[in-house]
């Protein structure tokens, strides 16, 4: 190989790479965009949750959904999901939906699995994770008054100082 052909080689590698840290970029923004929007229309339809249940009766809310929404219920339900789990989805920059909706414990497999599903399995600690998540939150709620944030703390401490261990490793 004389050196016309190694440069040419390396341009053309050099090309491509540039290639795919663009496309990499993009595709990192459509990422945030999706989910962004995702959250944006769920928590449009938590707001028209509540206008339709409030102007009718409750059962009034999946009859406006299916002449409304173009997407499956369960996408729906998934949208408003995440619009009331996160503030806002900045903590899961370039996840796609699926990634941010595993991270959050929401399902993203349909309720009757068929015969060739195949069944994604969280491990253990993730799904006791996302339990505890769900279970503070719970208790935590203003509204709920079950247990007090100190409570809380004091009980999670040793929790808290195992994992802050394993984390700064």
């Amino acid at each position: 190989m004389n050196t016309c052909e190694r440069i040419s080689a390396a341009e053309q590698i050099n090309q491509l790479h540039s290639r795919v840290e663009a496309i990499s970029s993009q595709s990192r923004t459509l990422l945030d965009e999706a989910l962004s929007a995702a959250w944006q229309a769920g928590k449009l339809l938590l707001a028209e949750k509540h206008r339709v249940r409030k102007q009718m009766d409750a059962g009034s809310w999946l009859l406006w959904l299916e002449a409304n929404f173009k997407g499956s219920v369960r996408t729906a339900q998934r949208y408003m999901k995440l619009a009331r789990t996160v503030a806002d989805t900045s903590a899961f920059a370039g996840m796609s939906l699926r990634q941010a909706y595993a991270r959050l414990g929401i399902a993203t497999e349909p309720k009757r699995k068929s015969e060739n599903a195949i069944a994604l399995q969280l491990p253990r600690h993730v799904s006791l994770s996302n339990r505890l998540v769900l279970a503070l939150r719970q208790d935590l709620h203003p509204s709920r008054g079950k247990l007090s944030h100190e409570s809380i703390r004091r009980d999670l401490r040793p929790l808290y100082e195992i994992l802050r261990k394993c984390f700064s490793e």
